[in-house]
């Protein structure tokens, strides 16, 4: 049996949960607090909060705000 393997910002998800102590959920609900979040705020600006006020490194703060707000757009 094979199993499909994860690809793009969801094949991050495992070592940003064992990385910071929290699941995928609780940091898709920093970003959707993020101020301006659904009214124009940038990828990038969403990617520094993440950065700058929890300290994830960039790969994985990309990776949350891709993968949000991809989802958010469905």
């Amino acid at each position: 049996m094979m199993t499909e393997q994860v690809k793009g910002p969801a094949s991050y998800f495992p070592s940003i949960e064992k990385t910071y102590g929290r699941p995928i959920e609780e940091w898709q609900a920093v970003v959707r607090a993020a101020p301006g979040y659904g009214a124009g705020a940038k990828h990038m600006e969403l990617v520094a909060l993440l950065k700058d006020e929890h300290g994830m490194g960039h790969g994985h703060a990309n990776a949350v705000v891709a993968y949000t707000l991809a989802q958010d757009k469905a």
